[in-house]
């Protein structure tokens, strides 16, 4: 007997696992991005404008929820940008600066790498 036609899909495992990961990481970079920069190591006589740094993390959010191929693929170009964000100022900050750098630097490869095997999967998926 088959499923009735209003049965979802069966979940494809390591697609959700991807998925969850790449949801987990832009949340993570936004939060640690304004922790970071309005009360755990703020810039010395700074506004907190840095903290608006996290906008652009919040905007590929809905396209990911929506698993849209395309937000996939730019986030993993964008996730660069804070990737160097991190790098430079792990090798520069003094304090816990130097860690939530380092913190910043890893959640962007697992960015990265959820995207990318996400891609991966779903175009290997959709060939067979």
């Amino acid at each position: 007997m088959q499923p009735p036609s209003h049965a979802p899909a069966p979940v494809n495992a390591p697609l959700a696992a991807t998925r969850a990961l790449a949801v987990g990481c832009v949340l993570a970079l936004i939060v640690l991005g304004l922790a970071w920069e309005l009360w755990l190591a703020p810039v010395r006589g700074g506004s907190g404008l840095l903290a608006l740094k996290v906008l652009p993390l919040c905007f590929p959010l809905a396209g990911l929820l929506r698993n849209r191929m395309y937000t996939y693929r730019w986030v993993s170009l964008l996730v660069w940008l804070y990737f160097i964000e991190g790098v430079v100022r792990a090798s520069s900050d003094r304090g816990p600066g130097r860690w939530l750098a380092a913190i910043e630097v890893m959640l962007c490869l697992l960015l990265f790498a959820a995207c990318a095997l996400h891609v991966r999967l779903r175009l290997r998926k959709a060939a067979s």
